[in-house]
């Protein structure tokens, strides 16, 4: 489905006091909704969802840690031609994430706000609505709104540009991975801090998809003062476009 572009179509502003803050109901789970939060977790490469050329789009924000990484690895993989991308408005109230003239409409699915792609997918959908969403556009539904799946298809079902998860290293990627989702502990950062003593990236002088994971935390949200290698490291993959080029307000 292709929306017109000649009249956008956008939400009406945000209005804390006619719908609240977004969460009450839905940033975890709903009443009776014995689901994951994140419940669509279709795959690129399978039977349903082939790898091919404008069939995908991703929707993100500019405000969320886990949508950044989508953007970065989409870059380093060079799919700024192959997947089409597009960001809801910054501020959300309770209906979730919205597409307003900031950021610019919808320009797959017309849509107003982002719940609307989660309706197509599910008729009468009560759960999270979350970012980064990878939509399906000969389907007219959501791939997978499981950001950290959403990264891994993205760095392997194309063969352009830098190989993100190198087959030999990636049992000790996913490990790093699973440390670094959410908020990584005080632990988790001494150790990194470390392992970065005596190497440029985590996996010496080849990035991959644990580096886009650990950058994204540490310019968003990890005070580095305490860890010298880190900001090092941080400061170094900064002046790389594909990390630099996605973030407003970066360090």
């Amino acid at each position: 489905m292709t929306a017109s572009t000649d009249t956008p179509a956008y939400a009406s502003p945000v209005d804390l006091d006619a719908y609240g803050p977004y969460g009450p109901g839905r940033a975890h789970t709903s009443a009776g909704w014995n689901r994951p939060i994140y419940p669509f977790q279709g795959r690129i490469g399978s039977r349903e969802h082939p790898v091919e050329a404008g069939r995908y789009h991703l929707y993100v924000s500019w405000v969320c840690p886990y949508a950044h990484r989508a953007v970065i690895v989409r870059r380093l993989k060079g799919l700024e031609e192959v997947i089409s991308l597009s960001y809801v408005d910054d501020r959300r109230d309770g209906r979730g994430w919205a597409f307003r003239e900031r950021r610019g409409p919808d320009p797959v699915n017309g849509f107003t706000f982002l719940e609307q792609a989660y309706e197509a997918t599910e008729k009468g959908y009560l759960g999270h609505i979350s970012v980064p969403v990878l939509w399906d556009r000969v389907l007219g539904r959501i791939v997978s709104n499981h950001y950290p799946d959403i990264t891994i298809d993205l760095a392997t079902q194309w063969r352009s540009g830098l190989d993100l998860y190198h087959a030999d290293l990636r049992p000790e990627i996913d490990a790093i991975n699973s440390g670094l989702d959410r908020d990584p502990a005080q632990e988790t950062l001494e150790r990194l801090d470390r392992r970065l003593g005596d190497r440029r990236y985590l996996f010496g002088e080849v990035i991959t998809e644990s580096d886009v994971r650990l950058w994204v935390h540490l310019v968003r949200l990890a005070d580095l003062s305490a860890y010298p290698n880190l900001a090092a490291y941080a400061r170094d993959l900064h002046q790389h476009p594909a990390f630099a080029g996605t973030f407003e307000g970066g360090r």
